[in-house]
């Protein structure tokens, strides 16, 4: 049987993962800057590593399958903001914006 204060602790990370998702799809749909869309990104990959992390804890405090599985995701992550930011450094030097609405270098 789970403790009380097991369950209040999940409680508290699945609140700041839902806000910070919540901020990060706000960040996502709204701007227009390819950077903070890429914030944006961030944001929401680290609200799913909170839940990662939380419900690892809550479930089996024992095994480290969330934390590990967080460390790839956490990886992933820094991958996708090198990659990202120098396709972004790309468009700027050709396009001199980095306004999202001007990205129509693949149209015909």
């Amino acid at each position: 049987m789970v403790n009380k204060f097991m369950q209040l602790q999940l409680e508290y990370f699945l609140l700041l993962a839902a806000a910070l998702f919540c901020i990060g799809i706000y960040g996502l749909v709204t701007s227009r800057n390819a950077v903070r869309v890429l914030m944006s990104i961030e944001l929401l990959l680290n609200a799913v590593n909170l839940n990662l992390m939380g419900f690892s804890n809550f479930l089996d405090a024992q095994n480290l399958k969330g934390q590990v599985f967080t460390i790839f995701v956490i990886t992933v992550a820094a991958a996708e903001a090198a990659v990202g930011l120098a396709i972004i450094l790309a468009i700027y030097r050709n396009r001199d914006t980095v306004d999202m609405e001007e990205f129509n270098l693949l149209k015909w």
